[in-house]
């Protein structure tokens, strides 16, 4: 289980993004301050830090000249949104930059691929009754075995990475298939039918008008 540290002064938002990450299988600790935050860094070990850059005591920017060394994957959650902001904290070696007010299911997804990045994406995931093991890369439904292509099992796997995101089709086919979008969104859109009624997942996968799909939870 990768465990995540959150440094963020107000609790309210920390306590949210615990909880969060927490239904999606990770161990979170949250910090309060920046010198709780260098604490717990220095008493433990942290697969990816969520850093806010105005902090009491120590800020961010101060915090993430402390980490670097380490090699802990830090992405900044920050108020501060001018574009100088965002230069400063990637040139001081933050992995991402997420300005508040922000999307719980941004932050998840960005999460993700920044542990991707890292090799310390999670081995097996999960999504209503359907699990999937990256590894062996097999599925299965209700612990039933759901056969898939190769494609598909790709797609299945974006589509999960990135739930309740709104996914562009170019950027989905793009990933999945790896060549450049042309234009033409047939290869997708039956994928995506074929995905749909293997799963059942004919409430879960929306299209988005002008836009493509959104993995989320039926209502």
């Amino acid at each position: 289980m990768q465990k995540i540290l959150i440094v963020e002064d107000e609790e309210a938002i920390a306590n949210l993004i615990k909880i969060n990450l927490e239904a999606e299988g990770y161990q979170c600790v949250c910090a309060f301050d920046g010198k709780t935050g260098a604490d717990l860094i220095e008493e433990g070990t942290f697969d990816l830090i969520l850093l806010d850059i105005m902090l009491p005591e120590i800020n961010g920017y101060e915090l993430l000249e402390y980490v670097r060394p380490m090699g802990t994957p830090v992405i900044f959650l920050t108020a501060k949104g001018s574009v100088d902001d965002r230069i400063k904290g990637l040139k001081l070696g933050a992995d991402d930059y997420i300005v508040k007010p922000f999307q719980i299911g941004e932050l998840i997804a960005r999460v993700e691929a920044v542990l991707r990045r890292y090799g310390k994406a999670k081995q097996k995931l999960a999504f209503a009754d359907v699990e999937i093991d990256v590894i062996s890369r097999t599925v299965t439904k209700a612990n039933v075995p759901v056969e898939l292509t190769v494609k598909e099992f790709d797609l299945l796997v974006e589509l999960i990475q990135n739930k309740n995101v709104a996914l562009y089709r170019e950027r989905i086919y793009e990933k999945v298939w790896g060549e450049a979008f042309m234009g033409d969104t047939r290869t997708l859109d039956s994928h995506i039918q074929r995905l749909r009624k293997k799963l059942g997942w004919e409430n879960y996968i929306r299209t988005v008008f002008r836009v493509g799909y959104r993995l989320e939870d039926a209502t």
